[in-house]
């Protein structure tokens, strides 16, 4: 992950993000632009990468296999939703992604990562 990428498009998210909520999350919280630049990580995102270093202004892609950028490519071109669980050094987490948007127009994808319990309560509402 050496390439930095130019800092002029991370003011895209800037005048319309207020990170307060975020970095009081017991998640992390992850986001990019369409071309996969990262423009914001909360501190338990930055927290979970940190031996890679500050990925702020790298490219996303870099560190995703090639069948996770196509799906990560498939959400902001359909402006599409995903969710899936994984486990890792003993820890589930559940991952949802989601495109956010700009005047109405996909502007990148958010990724919230939360650990969850090994067994969760299911419940059917009507």
């Amino acid at each position: 992950m050496e390439e930095e990428i130019d800092d002029e498009s991370l003011d895209l998210f800037e005048p319309f993000y207020d990170d307060e909520w975020a970095e009081q999350m017991h998640c992390a919280v992850t986001v990019c632009d369409t071309e996969g630049k990262i423009l914001y990580m909360n501190e338990k995102s930055r927290a979970t990468f940190a031996s890679h270093g500050d990925l702020i202004g790298h490219n996303m892609f870099e560190c995703h296999s090639l069948q996770s950028q196509a799906k990560i490519r498939e959400l902001m071109a359909t402006d599409g939703t995903n969710s899936y669980t994984i486990q890792k050094n003993g820890v589930k987490k559940m991952i949802y992604q989601t495109t956010w948007k700009r005047d109405g127009k996909v502007a990148g994808l958010v990724e919230i990562s939360m650990v969850i319990p090994e067994e969760m309560p299911h419940y059917v509402r009507s």
